[in-house]
């Protein structure tokens, strides 16, 4: 073949490709309202750490469950608070936030807030790890606990991960496969449970567990904390469990929602409340990404993000982001946040 038709059908190759390109993308997410409709879900919060300030509290809000706008010029909304920030509207209607001062501290710390901008210790939690029945093995480490108020059973479940074995040089994993999830249960946040119990059935390394209620049925997503291998694909992933009850029996997890070495799941609902949103984080704070169904019981597919073209990203989040919760509020309550911290540009 001549030089000139080599030329040619490279110019011609890349000209196919390019159109390609300009020409193909990936829908709009479901769940969205129509200009002038009104959203069941009018506004976002995402309570969250940053990969510089690890373990104190930030937030991003959003309006439409997608785009996210962070806070307070990107500084600390609330300086006594240490955690993993999980937030649950509670009985009386008072939000309640979840945290501890780190994992080997022995407390779990309740704060208390009307508004979600001024935040009062509400009580101090201190679980006897060795009591929990069948796991008398469990090590001093409370791991990212959180919070829900189930208004069905009028019960708070506060759940966490502790694990029995201490990492190795040579094993540093074996600690991590040996998370379990726990719980307690209270009615008012001041008096709980009289010791622990693990929330699964399961021999297999549990974190990051929070539970909601859908429906009738029960969902508790998970991040399966054993490392992925040719045995056990699925490590290192988001996945769900099921039960009839808050406390189960709670079922074999699914296939994973996320790819391997994801982590710190979030769940909300999209402004038509139709469409579930479940982010979670690609570790060490890498990015987020952002799997859509219109059920719990999947099928999942993954949203398109931080391609770094507009086009093709469906959401995008505020650069350093870590691990925290994310919940509706009104969108009184969006503007107050708003006007109290100030929203940043970008």
């Amino acid at each position: 073949m001549k030089k000139s038709n080599l030329i040619f059908n490279s110019l011609l190759v890349s000209l196919c490709l390019l159109s390609v390109t300009a020409f193909s993308q990936q829908p709009d997410p479901p769940g969205q309202v129509k200009k002038g409709e009104k959203p069941v879900n009018e506004a976002y919060l995402f309570a969250h750490m940053t990969h510089q300030d690890y373990g104190r509290l930030y937030y991003s809000v959003s309006l439409d469950g997608l785009h996210w706008k962070a806070l307070n010029n990107r500084k600390r909304v609330f300086e006594d608070y240490k955690g993993h920030p999980d937030i649950t509207k509670g009985h009386d209607g008072r939000y309640y936030i979840a945290g501890n001062r780190s994992d080997a501290s022995p407390d779990i710390n309740i704060w208390v807030s009307e508004n979600l901008i001024e935040w009062t210790l509400y009580s101090t939690y201190t679980p006897n790890l060795k009591s929990t029945p069948g796991y008398s093995e469990a090590l001093q480490r409370i791991g990212a606990p959180k919070i829900y108020f189930d208004e069905s059973t009028k019960d708070y479940i506060l759940t966490w991960h502790t694990p029995h074995k201490e990492g190795t040089k040579e094993d540093p994993e074996r600690y991590w496969a040996s998370q379990r999830t726990l719980y307690v249960l209270s009615k008012d946040l001041k008096t709980f449970s009289e010791h622990p119990e693990k929330l699964f059935d399961l021999n297999m390394g549990t974190i990051d567990v929070f539970i909601r209620k859908i429906g009738n049925q029960y969902f508790a997503v998970l991040k399966d904390e054993t490392y992925p291998t040719l045995y056990w694909p699925t490590g290192k992933t988001i996945r769900i469990s099921r039960a009839p009850s808050l406390t189960g029996p709670y079922s074999e997890p699914s296939t994973p929602i996320s790819p391997n070495f994801r982590e710190a799941p979030m769940l909300v609902p999209s402004p038509d409340g139709k469409i579930w949103y479940l982010y979670y984080e690609q570790y060490p704070g890498v990015s987020y990404g952002l799997s859509i169904a219109d059920n719990m019981n999947g099928p999942w597919y993954q949203a398109s993000g931080y391609t770094f073209f507009s086009d093709w990203d469906k959401y995008s989040l505020p650069d350093s982001v870590r691990h925290g919760c994310m919940i509706t509020i009104s969108r009184k309550e969006y503007d107050n946040l708003v006007n109290k911290f100030g929203i940043a540009d970008k």
